[in-house]
């Protein structure tokens, strides 16, 4: 059983369910079964969307580097991060360490692809800072795929924040199936669940169309990678 880092923190809450995740896909009968992680949940990466989005923070790139380092010194065997606009920084953490990366972005549009099918529009519900620096653009292009996003931007990121301080809110909740339905409205053959805070709602969101999380897209890759021969 090979040992995965998390570079985590981004958010705590969005770790942790990636951890649920993880767990919960193992089958288990022992603790020995369960895939080895070690976990940096370090909050203290500087804000994605003040140095995307308003242009007023600082760069989580070094950061993100530093974190990456220290994963494969403690062990890791390979990195994986469960924040879509952080891999923004992808490169970045790729040129800190010498293990793979597994890529959430990538595995997730290969994922998205096969439900929308050969030439389908997927609907993205995700940071307005994720469609601002074009974190998917490459991926899904290669796949055939192009993108549709909501409207009001603003409400998307009013709902991530709502999440960072509330948790999983009813409210939130409903401005995400809002996008959905307008995302599907509008030609969406299939949705992209591209925040790990969103992730925190994608079990109860209801949608007219299939519905992708990168989050399980990289549970699905830590967990080929951890029990691989």
């Amino acid at each position: 059983m090979r040992t995965v880092g998390i570079l985590g923190g981004m958010g705590p809450e969005a770790t942790i369910l990636l951890m649920q995740r993880i767990v919960a896909a193992v089958p288990a009968r022992d603790d020995s079964d369960h895939i080895p992680l070690i976990v940096d949940n370090n909050t203290q990466v500087p804000s994605r969307i003040k140095a995307l989005i308003e242009g007023t923070g600082e760069d989580p790139g070094p950061v993100l580097a530093a974190m990456a380092r220290r994963l494969e010194a403690a062990g890791a065997q390979a990195l994986a991060m469960p924040c879509n606009t952080a891999h923004h920084y992808a490169d970045a953490i790729r040129a800190a360490s010498e293990v793979p990366f597994l890529d959430m972005v990538a595995l997730s549009s290969a994922a998205t692809a096969r439900a929308a099918g050969p030439g389908g529009a997927v609907g993205m519900l995700a940071s307005p800072a994720v469609r601002k620096v074009g974190v998917f653009d490459a991926a899904l292009a290669a796949q055939g795929l192009s993108q549709i996003w909501p409207e009001d931007e603003d409400a998307m990121l009013a709902a991530i924040r709502r999440i960072k301080a509330e948790g999983p809110v009813d409210a939130a909740l409903a401005s995400l199936e809002a996008a959905a339905a307008e995302l599907a409205r509008r030609g969406a053959g299939a949705l992209m669940v591209a925040c790990t805070e969103f992730s925190l709602l994608a079990p109860r969101l209801a949608a007219p169309v299939p519905v992708i999380d990168t989050l399980d897209a990289l549970v699905a890759e830590i967990m080929a990678f951890a029990t691989r021969d």
